[in-house]
């Protein structure tokens, strides 16, 4: 992709799934590469080196390409070590050009029984962390006189409603505010700020239905193009956003979904003849 080249780019949540798919993307593209990640006291040890494991391959994948790249910990619902993580980009890969928020949690419940400790959390996670993260990369375009690149890695519930994930759906059409509002306000200072709205995807979260051929088969029958996306088709787009070749795209959200937002259910005709 045109104008990728010693980029410095910041993916969040980048150890597994669509976010090592965008680290590795981009470090084809020749950019360096910065991968947040959340460990704690609060995961559980199995947790912990899961991420371990993920991180590990990560790594490997974009060392290969043969580019700067740091391991940066920050948990996005904190907003001193969203600022840390972003400072310390700055500091040790000399600047950043590329945001990518793409960290996010969901929490499954039937809403009148959500606690609203879980609700918080994954707007702290999904939403605010996202707009901690872009209010401190604009600050540093800003502050440095020079173009910027934001994409928000949202989703297709950001327009459907998802049933018993709440907090999720909400987060993510707030992200289509956010990436909106930004845009607008920051287009003549030469910074654009799109979102990339993932469907069903192949990732290790997604192993609950992706592993079981009934639960496969059932969402796939709400795709038209009747397969799941993978994690690489995610990070292709996402690359392209943030690539000279969509210098004038800004305020957008790019579904990628193999056709899930065009209303399935529509395909032939019930009502009309």
């Amino acid at each position: 992709m045109k104008g990728l080249t010693n980029k410095v780019v910041l993916v969040t949540g980048g150890t597994s799934g669509i976010g090592q798919a965008i680290a590795v993307r981009f470090a084809a593209e020749g950019a360096h590469v910065a991968i947040n990640y959340r460990r704690s006291k609060e995961d559980a040890a199995e947790t912990d080196e899961m991420v371990h494991r993920a991180l590990e391959q990560c790594v490997h994948d974009v060392e290969a390409h043969g580019v700067n790249h740091i391991l940066v910990q920050a948990d996005l619902a904190k907003e001193d070590e969203v600022q840390r993580m972003v400072q310390e980009v700055i500091e040790k890969l000399g600047g950043l050009d590329i945001l990518v928020n793409n960290a996010g949690i969901q929490v499954t419940a039937d809403s009148h029984e959500m606690r609203i400790a879980d609700f918080d959390r994954v707007l702290a996670v999904n939403l605010r962390g996202a707009f901690v993260a872009a209010q401190a990369a604009i600050r540093h375009f800003l502050a440095e006189e020079k173009a910027g690149v934001i994409i928000n890695v949202s989703s297709v519930h950001q327009e459907i409603p998802k049933p018993r994930f709440l907090g999720y759906s909400v987060s993510k059409g707030g992200m289509q505010n956010l990436t909106r509002t930004l845009a607008l306000e920051y287009a003549g200072r030469g910074i654009r700020v799109n979102s990339i709205g993932p469907g069903a995807t192949i990732t290790p979260i997604n192993r609950a239905w992706v592993d079981d051929p009934e639960k496969a088969a059932d969402v796939r029958q709400h795709i038209p193009m009747a397969r799941a996306g993978t994690a690489e088709e995610m990070a292709a787009v996402t690359a392209f956003l943030a690539s000279e070749e969509a210098a004038y795209i800004t305020g957008q959200t790019l579904f990628v979904d193999g056709g899930l937002t065009l209303y399935p259910d529509f395909r032939t005709a019930w009502s009309s003849e």
